[in-house]
């Protein structure tokens, strides 16, 4: 017996760092969306960084006097802009910064998404790296579908 529900799929979840990577998986994103009818949700995660173990008093500069969420905020919104912009009629969407390491912000954001968007690779990998870490975490453990669009 098959049992009909109403119930509307999940957002497209799309990873964003304002890398190239990721700018591209943002217009995969949007594509899909159009296509599909659906939600698009831009999800950039932020932490504070280790401050114990530097030398001689030195510490890593912080952004904007530390408020690293507007920071990461504010990024994303700028790519998200930037992406859109070059598209003709783009989606919505919705933007959200989570504080937390990427791999558990972006597996908490796939629990209720119908898709999960990556780039291949993002701001963190070392060069010639074809997947990233992030990236190759999701596709092993995420909780729905995942699309890791390559390097543009």
């Amino acid at each position: 017996m098959t049992q009909h529900t109403d119930k509307k799929p999940g957002p497209v979840v799309v990873g964003v760092d304002g890398s190239p990577c990721s700018q591209a998986a943002l217009r995969w994103a949007l594509a899909q969306a159009r296509l599909s009818g659906s939600a698009v949700e831009a999800v950039a995660a932020w932490q504070y960084p280790q401050v114990y173990g530097y030398t001689y008093g030195w510490v890593p500069s912080m952004p904007d006097g530390g408020e690293f969420a507007k920071t990461a905020e504010r990024a994303l919104r700028e790519t998200v802009t930037a992406v859109r912009d070059q598209l003709d009629d783009p989606a919505e969407v919705a933007v959200r910064v989570a504080e937390g390491h990427p791999v558990e912000v972006l597996m908490d954001a796939g629990r209720n998404a119908q898709l999960l968007v990556l780039g291949s690779r993002g701001h963190g990998t070392f060069t010639g790296i074809l997947l990233g870490s992030v990236s190759q975490h999701c596709v092993q453990h995420a909780p729905c579908p995942v699309v890791v669009v390559p390097q543009p």
